[in-house]
C-alpha cells in the first residue's frame, strides 16, 4: 500500500497503489490536510487499487467534507470495475464524479 500525490495548479492528485484501507488512513489524510493552500479540486486515482473497504470509504466521505461537502469538487479516476461496483453499491455517484 502506498499513497502520494501530486499538486498541479488548483487540483490535487491522490494516488493510491495497492489495498485502500485503514492502514493508510494517516497517510491518506496528510496527503491532503497538510498543504500550504487547500486545493480547489482533487482527483482520486484508483488506477493501482487492487482492493477497497468500509474503512476506504469513509476516507473518501472524510476528504469530500474537507474540501468543501455538497460544493466539494472531488473525482474518482481510473477504478476498476470491482472497485467501481462497490462505489456504486454505495451510492458513491451520488457523492463523487466517477469516470
Amino acid at each position: 500500500m502506498s499513497v502520494s500525490s501530486v499538486k498541479s495548479g488548483d487540483e490535487l492528485v491522490i494516488k493510491v497503489s495497492g489495498k485502500f484501507d485503514f492502514s493508510c488512513h494517516q497517510d491518506f489524510r496528510a496527503t491532503y490536510e497538510d498543504l500550504p493552500e487547500k486545493p480547489g479540486q482533487y482527483k482520486i486515482d484508483l488506477s493501482e487499487t487492487s482492493y477497497l473497504d468500509s474503512s476506504a470509504l469513509g476516507m473518501l466521505l472524510l476528504l469530500r467534507d474537507f474540501a468543501g461537502g455538497e460544493s466539494s469538487q472531488v473525482k474518482i479516476v481510473n477504478a476498476n470495475t470491482e472497485i467501481k461496483k462497490i462505489l456504486s453499491i454505495s451510492n458513491f455517484e451520488q457523492l463523487f464524479t466517477i469516470e
